[in-house]
């Protein structure tokens, strides 16, 4: 089982990644045949390559995100944080609460993000 730091440390990083890096970086915390469900209740994305394409929607768009608060019990981890993308028409926030699993390397091997539209705050 991974150990409370490597978690904490994943989550940490994939926060950075978010803000600073490309959908294969983000993608590259990910088990090869991880899932991805985002938002909860949508398609359930599998493996890196298809997780790196969800993630491409960041590319080359101004984004931020803040961890508010983590907890990690076992294998798993739930996140709360703050993610602000700039986009032509303004800024868009959000505050999802994540839960990932994690496998004895560190590696993301499940996310679900818990959010709805009405959870959107424009401007």
């Amino acid at each position: 089982m991974p150990s409370v730091e490597q978690i904490t440390s994943t989550v940490t990083e994939y926060a950075h990644r978010i803000g600073t890096g490309t959908a294969a970086e983000i993608a590259a915390l990910y088990a090869e045949d991880a899932t991805l469900e985002d938002p909860v209740g949508t398609e359930v994305r599998v493996g890196r390559d298809a997780i790196a394409a969800f993630y491409s929607g960041l590319d080359g768009v101004e984004t931020t995100m803040e961890l508010l608060t983590i907890r990690v019990s076992g294998d798993t981890a739930a996140f709360h944080f703050r993610v602000t993308s700039a986009l032509p028409n303004g800024p868009i926030t959000v505050e999802p609460i994540d839960v990932m699993t994690f496998d004895e390397q560190g590696q993301i091997t499940s996310m679900r993000a818990i959010w709805s539209m009405a959870d959107m705050v424009t401007g």
